[in-house]
């Protein structure tokens, strides 16, 4: 099992639009970054672990995490001339984008802030705080770990 961080923009797909999908299970898709791409298409794996991380935000923060119920298979949207995140150069036989099926597991009692991730001696090697603008990224077992303990801190 590996951990990853996975980021959206609230307003676009929150954690609780996650939870509020039948089975609470969702495409996570629109990724249109090569590395992020290469990830999903590569390295994510059933049963892998998430940190749902909210970004673009007044309190960027993780909120909570979830779990990969499908390995990757081709992005639909690339395929379709309406969507936002069509690509005219991806075809059937060549697909260019990825997605995975990912299922609601927990809502944290309180965000982790990018902030206190940053000064946090324990996080300070994670991706987040040295590449953030990647939008799906490894995290070891030790951050994970540590976050979830943040997050679920009684306060």
């Amino acid at each position: 099992m590996n951990y990853w961080l996975f980021k959206s923009e609230p307003d676009e797909y929150s954690i609780d639009d996650l939870a509020a999908e039948p089975n609470k299970t969702g495409r996570w898709d629109g990724i249109r970054n090569y590395q992020a791409r290469n990830l999903i298409r590569d390295d994510i794996g059933v049963g892998d672990q998430i940190l749902f991380y909210h970004s673009s935000c007044k309190v960027p923060a993780v909120v909570g995490t979830a779990t990969v119920t499908q390995t990757a298979y081709p992005d639909p949207a690339q395929y379709d001339g309406e969507s936002r995140y069509f690509d005219p150069k991806a075809t059937q036989e060549k697909p260019r984008w990825y997605c995975v099926d990912i299922q609601f597991l927990h809502k944290f009692k309180l965000p982790v802030p990018l902030k206190h991730i940053k000064q946090d001696a324990i996080l300070a090697d994670m991706v987040l705080v040295n590449q953030g603008r990647l939008s799906v990224q490894p995290v070891t077992e030790r951050e994970w770990e540590h976050i979830t303990v943040l997050g679920n801190a009684d306060t």
